[in-house]
């Protein structure tokens, strides 16, 4: 319960300089679609980082040999997915609620964008989760930004893609097909997480 409220007051606090700085310019109430939109996304990578990024890197040794002798390793990434998952959508709702609440919201499809979050949220837990079981394995924090960067960039680049649809009343011809790009990134990265994490587990 701590951890969800301290990532939901940095949220808040970088709405807050968000706002500030915008402000300071003269540019809180005209904020430029395109900027508004890579500004929530960035927030949002952030909140993964500093939540999801160290599922596994806080657990001990100890605690791993508890979990190995009572369950199987898929029940525990399966486990961790999930609420990984649950926890970076409602991260991102909250943060898209106040980002509306501060900055305005440019989304006019609002079914679009939830699906979008969700696709996102998927994305940024499926992918943290991996990688920080793997920098865990090694003893090595620094491996979560070197193995997450390459992916989270191409990730990043299809959901701000994606989510300049919900900005207009009619989606394009490209929607679908980006979507499904988002999609086929989440399941592989959900069945890698299942096959590999068993022989993590076992060292």
């Amino acid at each position: 319960m701590y951890g969800i409220a301290s990532v939901i007051l940095y949220v808040v606090a970088i709405i807050v300089v968000l706002y500030l700085s915008l402000a300071s310019q003269g540019a809180n109430k005209n904020i430029e679609v395109k900027y508004w939109n890579v500004l929530f996304w960035i927030m949002l990578l952030f909140a993964a980082i500093n939540t999801i990024a160290k599922s596994f890197i806080q657990e001990n040794s100890t605690k791993y040999l508890y979990y190995y002798s009572l369950v199987s390793p898929l029940a525990i990434i399966l486990s961790k997915m999930i609420y990984n998952a649950l926890l970076m959508l409602s991260i991102a709702i909250v943060s898209a609620l106040l980002f509306a609440l501060v900055l305005g919201s440019p989304v006019q499809n609002m079914a679009v964008y939830f699906i979008v979050i969700l696709l996102g949220a998927l994305s940024f837990s499926f992918l943290f989760t991996l990688v920080s079981s793997i920098a865990s394995k090694a003893g090595n924090i620094g491996l979560t930004a070197i193995l997450g960067l390459p992916l989270i960039v191409i990730i990043l680049i299809y959901l701000m893609k994606l989510s300049r649809e919900a900005f207009f009343a009619q989606t394009s011809e490209n929607f679908i097909k980006t979507l499904g790009i988002i999609i086929l990134f989440d399941f592989m990265l959900f069945m890698l997480s299942i096959i590999l994490f068993p022989y993590l587990w076992r060292d």
